[in-house]
């Protein structure tokens, strides 16, 4: 594979990663290097001594050397507004 020319890259570009690092499923893909990954957590409801589930749809950058593909588990890591609406960035895939 080429050297990854990403300037948005974690590993071979300008952005550090910082904060928050969360776990998901990759469930869209777009072709200018986003992707839609689904979080989904368990939330205590002590009224009802019981958990329920919240989902979460969060967009992120897709760097070319990593080029998660949907089903695809996994790590994504909060960084600097990359865009509109792109706050994290994948570094893993499972």
């Amino acid at each position: 594979m080429a050297e990854c020319k990403d300037k948005k890259c974690p590993f071979h570009g300008n952005v550090k990663i910082r904060g928050r690092k969360l776990k998901g499923v990759v469930i869209a893909k777009d072709l200018h290097r986003s992707a839609t990954v689904l979080i989904e957590r368990m939330k205590y409801l002590p009224k009802y001594e019981r958990y329920e589930k919240r989902l979460r749809k969060i967009r992120v950058h897709n760097p070319s050397c990593i080029d998660a593909d949907v089903g695809d588990e996994v790590m994504i890591a909060e960084t600097r507004p990359l865009s509109k609406t792109k706050h994290f960035v994948i570094i893993a895939k499972k």
